[in-house]
């Protein structure tokens, strides 16, 4: 098992889950909007150098 893909799978992961809080954050006026924006970000920064590892590992038998 590749530990750069599955480090990049558990970052993707992080990222839709900050996306996802972000978003809910935005529609039910919960959080305050700069928490929410660092929130979004930091989500959006996760999900591409997640999807980025993925992407970029090369599968090795």
């Amino acid at each position: 098992m590749n530990v750069k893909r599955t480090f990049g799978t558990i970052l993707t992961i992080l990222g839709i889950a900050g996306l996802i809080y972000a978003g809910w954050g935005f529609l039910k006026h919960s959080v305050g909007t700069r928490e929410l924006v660092v929130v979004a970000v930091i989500a959006i920064i996760f999900f591409m150098s997640g999807i980025g590892l993925i992407k970029n590992t090369k599968d090795e038998a």
